[in-house]
């Protein structure tokens, strides 16, 4: 007994004393070494590293396990550490940022109330601006007088109060936000004004933003046609700038403008412009013929650098786009310092953010791609499109003459030249004569928010797309290009898969692949039909980004897809025009009734009751051009086709509309729109029904078992509930789904009924559902393992359970030829 206890004794002395093991520099550089290359070393890899280390013989295995997790605790300890005071300079910097926004609202303040005591004096003395005598360009001394008053009243807007500033709705700062943005209230023309923390330096942010056309996508050229230098070391600059219209019903916009770059005494970078007018002086600009000329008043970028690195700018934009030279239905869109604040202000602190998180790594980018190449890939896209929509003279386009209808207007461009070095390549042009033909339309949209029409037809393009269309656009990449198709052949259902290539920091635009499985051009052509390949753009399709353009912008390209690649660009553009919500518009994970809402027949009801209040009023104008390359003796063929098929998008684009237009359904309902049919309730109904029957157990609570009330249980239970109909010789089809449903399958209700059941499972989830399927005809229902699904997109969901059982209606029969309830349990995408 006492030897038992005395080895005990030395055995507790051993493990004392090898918790506290002192290691050699040579130790700690061996272990060091191995860390480098695994930091989670297994047991046999670290017995191995005892071997072969004398100098790590005499410690314990243990002891080994026990560096190691220090060394990875020391690590995580140290990214923390850096993560927390990287954004405790954020936050400084923000702190900074909210306090000059404080002085500058209280001085705001004093000044209105300045203006107020002096109003009627002012009123009474009224003067008329004085004419400044005409200012030559070869006078720089002249210039110099502009540049200092636009660089004055630049700073009065950047951190004075020049201009009276209301912050944008949805613009919260924070350390993570983009910054601070406003828009101008009641001043001339319409302003916006954003300060934002970037971590990259002033020179760097002021070399990228001098650089417009790379973030403003609604700048078509900027030319600098005479640089001054000042004696302050700053330089003054002459531009001409022209802007594409962003739709078909009005003119373009052209700047003429002076910028002056300078530094300040407290080393700030400062790039400030104004246009050059008869009342501000300077030389005149060059004459516009299809543009007009809109009014840049003082605007510009501040930039200053901030403590421990990084730079904090301030951003002014603040134009007169000439509201009354376009029709009146558009003047809310030149009228809105919204719209502004998203196309120009908004975009270029975004652009800046992801140039400096690309340059500190902290995106990653797939499939090999620099990301220079894959923004270069945006800007042709989003040119290629805004020069069809434009579709400019000195451009090469041209009218074509029309068929006695004007809603589709085609233009041809057969000058080869205007292709070359641009967006198009010349083997888009067929060496033996031809070009490219554009056929586009413009129409006002009534009560369909913008960002929810884009992702519909987005996610769902066999809604309006023809696919016999889509493989002649295709041909235009290969030298025997198909003769021409009838439009609207009405044939080959397939499908899309979308493949991600890359995304802007906020997500609110996506560079992406689309595959268009199994296409075919003619009946014969079905066995040999190959995949079709697009490259698209889509943007702002964040319902709650105010005033935000969303867009959708594709190209036909080929498998190499190379960084030169040729691109045709058509698309889609939606513009909110103007927005008077009554009470809380649609939310953004707002998924509607389509299935009802687009039947077509005699039958159809397409109301929602009489009286009751629209809980959204939007009115948006759409814009549709598509681009195709002809032949010389086929163009009078592809222009018919053409016009054809715009028409009938157009057509595709109106029924959607129609359908998922919030003013049809009842405000009552919340943002999540629920199908409140009869059938609805009866089928919610006897799916629960069932389920407690044939399980025992309550799918919902039991104080939900009124009609309306039970829906919306089963519509937002946060477990993925279906319903699918199975028919004799047929794969079964999905009937019903919930939200939650919805979004595991990424699709609306109209097209959950395209969707089989067997198509989303995989090998092993079908083969447990054969096994059990006689238990669910015999028993009412079954369980199966987790497993894994495909949403209709192609992504991969897994889920821990699946239930099915045998849905019965009132009666107990079998429900409209057996129907069958699933739910996926804690489903998430892989």
């Amino acid at each position: 007994m006492a030897l038992s206890m005395h080895k005990e004794s030395l055995n507790n002395k051993q493990m004392d004393s090898s918790k506290y093991v002192r290691y050699t520099p040579e130790q700690v550089e061996a272990l060091e070494r191995v860390y480098n290359e695994c930091p989670k070393p297994s047991s046999l890899r670290r017995q191995q590293l005892i071997r072969e280390c004398p100098i790590l013989s005499n410690i314990e295995p243990k002891q080994i396990k026990v560096w190691f997790q220090n060394r990875r605790c020391r690590e995580k300890q140290r990214k923390e550490a850096s993560r927390l005071q990287t954004v405790n300079r954020k936050l400084t910097a923000m702190n900074k940022l909210l306090m000059e926004e404080n002085d500058r609202l209280q001085k705001q303040v004093s000044h209105l109330v300045y203006e107020n005591g002096y109003m009627k004096q002012q009123l009474q003395t009224q003067n008329p601006t004085p004419r400044h005598p005409q200012r030559d360009a070869n006078n720089p001394a002249g210039l110099l007088t502009i540049a200092e008053e636009t660089l004055a009243e630049f700073l009065s807007k950047a951190t004075g109060t020049a201009v009276d500033w209301v912050q944008m709705i949805g613009m919260k700062p924070g350390p993570d936000s983009i910054g601070i943005v406003a828009v101008s209230r009641n001043c001339s023309g319409v302003a916006a004004r954003a300060c934002g923390l970037v971590s990259l330096e002033p020179t760097k942010v002021a070399e990228i933003l001098k650089d417009r056309p790379s973030w403003y996508r609604d700048c078509r050229c900027i030319d600098v046609l005479s640089i001054i230098p000042t004696a302050n070391g700053g330089t003054i600059e002459l531009i001409y700038m022209q802007t594409y219209a962003p739709t078909t019903l009005a003119a373009a916009r052209d700047f003429w403008t002076l910028r002056y770059t300078t530094s300040l005494e407290d080393g700030s970078l400062v790039i400030c412009e104004r246009s050059l007018t008869s009342s501000t002086g300077g030389p005149t600009g060059p004459p516009t013929t299809s543009f007009v000329r809109a009014e840049m008043l003082p605007s510009g970028f501040l930039i200053r650098p901030c403590d421990g690195g990084g730079s904090i700018i301030h951003i002014v934009d603040h134009v007169d786009l000439d509201v009354w030279s376009v029709p009146e239905v558009l003047r809310p869109l030149y009228e809105s310092s919204k719209i502004l604040a998203q196309k120009m202000t908004i975009a270029a602190l975004r652009h800046i953010r992801q140039i400096a998180q690309e340059t500190n790594g902290e995106i990653q980018y797939g499939g090999g791609r620099q990301p220079a190449v894959l923004r270069t890939f945006s800007q042709r896209l989003c040119r290629g499109f805004n020069d069809a929509v434009n579709g400019f003279v000195d451009d090469g386009w041209s009218l074509m003459g029309s068929d006695g209808v004007e809603d589709v207007t085609i233009m041809i461009n057969s000058s080869p030249g205007k292709f070359f070095g641009s967006q198009y390549n010349t083997s888009m042009v067929p060496s033996f004569g031809g070009g490219v033909l554009c056929a586009k339309a413009s129409m006002l949209l009534q009560s369909v928010p913008p960002a929810l029409l884009v992702r519909f037809l987005r996610e769902h393009r066999s809604e309006w797309a023809d696919y016999g269309i889509d493989t002649y656009s295709a041909a235009c990449l290969k030298p025997n290009p198909y003769t021409v198709p009838c439009a609207r052949p009405s044939g080959f259902p397939s499908s899309q898969v979308i493949l991600p290539l890359a995304h802007t920091v906020e997500h609110e635009e996506f560079l992406e692949v689309v595959r268009l499985e199994g296409q075919a051009f003619t009946p014969e052509d079905v066995a040999l039909a190959r995949d079709m390949y697009l490259l698209q753009l889509c943007s702002g399709i964040d319902e709650n980004a105010v005033g935000a353009c969303a867009q959708l912008v594709f190209a036909p390209i080929d498998e190499s897809f190379a960084d030169n690649a040729p691109l045709l660009p058509s698309g889609f553009r939606v513009i909110p025009l103007d927005s008077k919500p009554v009470m809380d518009g649609p939310g953004a994970a707002r998924t509607l009734d389509l299935a009802s809402t687009l039947e077509v027949g005699p039958g159809s009801n397409r109301s929602t009751g009489d009286g009751e209040p629209n809980s959204y009023n939007l009115r948006s104008v759409l814009t549709i051009a598509f681009q195709f390359t002809f032949e010389n003796h086929l163009r009078d063929d592809v222009a018919s086709m053409a016009r054809q098929y715009v028409r009938s998008v157009v057509g595709s684009v109106q029924r959607v509309a129609m359908a998922i237009a919030p003013s049809r359904f009842s405000p009552g309902l919340g943002p999540k729109s629920l199908p409140g049919s009869p059938e609805a309730l009866t089928l919610a109904r006897w799916i629960c029904r069932s389920y407690r029957i044939h399980t025992g157990g309550e799918l919902l609570r039991a104080d939900s078992q009124s009609g309306d009330t039970l829906l919306k249980q089963l519509w937002n239970h946060s477990d993925a509930i279906m319903c699918c109909s199975l028919k004799t010789n047929a794969s079964p089809v999905f009937t019903f789904a919930n939200q939650a449903g919805l979004d595991m399958l990424e699709t609306t209700l109209v097209a959950l009924q395209d969707i089989m059941l067997d198509k989303i499972l995989d090998e092993a989830g079908r083969k447990s559902l054969c096994a059990e399927f006689s238990k669910i005809m015999q028993q009412g229902f079954a369980h199966l393992p987790a497993g894994i699904c495909v949403s209709s997109m192609g992504r991969p969901v897994s889920y821990e359970q699946a239930i099915v059982w045998k849905v019965v209606d009132d009666d107990n029969d079998d429900a409209a030829n057996h129907c069958l309830g699933l739910m996926f349990v804690n489903w998430s995408f892989v």
